[in-house]
């Protein structure tokens, strides 16, 4: 929980845009370390939502119980849910939905766990036009909590007075972006939310306030359908393995840029495959931001795992879904069973990115379920 215990910035943050060569080139270019511009106030419908940092302090998460709410679901053909107005539209067909006709302001208890199930099952799906956008902070997290615990981000801009919200925002911005791809050669950074934490999230949703015409999409990838490709031979060792989460990186990286942080760096060891409890199919539990070390391998045989199994995953695009953002969408996706990134090509050479504008809620979920009971 949020305590008013004292927190001071490093340094006195430098503005987004300010040129400096031996800055640090931004961690995610998808998020802002610092306070917006005044121009991105008068620009977004938006405001409210504008990432702030307010000093708080977190401290860290303790075990609790989790009930998840697909579990209570008995009635699989989902008919509080999807009722003869709604729209279901597959992205592929082992992953990805849309689904039209469906308000998820209205939806019942039972609609609610419904919902749990399905996104459990089709592990991304997408809301367009929905009404909740326009309800505010308040009633968008009181719609999260029905699916867990909320999370509050250590570094990252949040709404003022809603710490369980994640900012994603972009406008402008052209030197930062540019100092950023002379380092990289691609904006995508695929990834697990929130893995580090002792009990990560099991259900995510992202509103989208506002974005470009074309672009800014978000890619999933589904990580139980890249462990079924594996062999069954390397799999009985992955099922064996676990590693080290570690937020280290990415709280070192925000001090360095004089950003807030607002919590200790969390490190936790979780089963490299993980059961999903709703499903029963084991997953890959995996990416290159968060995991520090997987034990009882050497620096080059764990380098060496870490890209084949990453490079196996963002590749396959047989299991992939690329959701295209409408205006107030609102994707929920299961984060046990997918890794994503988003997609940072809505930018131009005169002016930078275009305006794209995000709001993240997670909903902590259950400690990672190994394939074998003595993990620990």
């Amino acid at each position: 929980m949020p305590s008013p215990a004292p927190l001071l910035r490093p340094k006195k943050a430098q503005p987004v845009n300010a040129p400096k060569e031996d800055a640090p080139i931004n961690y995610d270019i998808n998020i802002p370390y610092v306070d917006v511009t005044k121009e991105s106030h008068l620009r977004t419908r938006y405001p409210e939502y504008l990432p702030t940092w307010d000093k708080m302090w977190f401290d860290p998460l303790p075990h609790f119980d989790y009930d998840d709410p697909a579990l209570r679901v008995e009635d699989k053909s989902k008919r509080n849910l999807l009722t003869p107005n709604a729209k279901v539209t597959e992205i592929q067909p082992q992953i990805g939905s849309i689904i039209e006709g469906v308000q998820l302001s209205q939806l019942s208890a039972a609609a609610k766990d419904e919902l749990a199930l399905l996104v459990s099952e089709r592990k991304v799906v997408a809301f367009p036009n929905q009404d909740l956008i326009d309800a505010g902070p308040a009633a968008q997290a009181a719609f999260m909590s029905y699916f867990g615990k909320p999370n509050y981000q250590p570094v990252s801009g949040t709404v003022r007075g809603y710490p369980g919200f994640h900012i994603i925002h972009r406008d402008g911005n052209r030197e930062e972006i540019s100092r950023f791809l002379e380092q990289r050669t691609t904006t995508t950074l695929w990834h697990q939310d929130v893995s580090y934490e002792i009990q990560p999230p099991g259900y995510v949703m992202l509103g989208l306030l506002e974005g470009p015409e074309v672009g800014g999409d978000t890619v999933f990838a589904a990580t139980d359908l890249a462990y079924k490709r594996l062999s069954p031979t390397l799999c009985s060792w992955l099922d064996t393995l676990s590693a080290v989460h570690s937020s280290t990186k990415m709280i070192n990286h925000a001090r360095l840029t004089g950003g807030l942080v607002r919590k200790d760096p969390v490190n936790t060891v979780h089963p490299l495959v993980r059961i999903h409890p709703v499903t029963g199919e084991k997953s890959l539990f995996i990416n290159r931001e968060f995991i520090h070390k997987i034990e009882g391998l050497k620096e080059p045989e764990q380098q060496w795992l870490l890209d084949f199994l990453m490079q196996h995953i963002i590749s396959g695009h047989d299991f992939q879904a690329r959701v295209r953002w409408q205006p107030r969408t609102i994707v929920i996706f299961d984060n046990r069973s997918t890794i994503h990134s988003a997609i940072v090509d809505y930018v131009d050479d005169d002016y930078g990115a275009k305006l794209r504008h995000i709001f993240r809620l997670c909903a902590l979920g259950e400690k990672p379920v190994p394939v074998y009971d003595d993990f620990e």
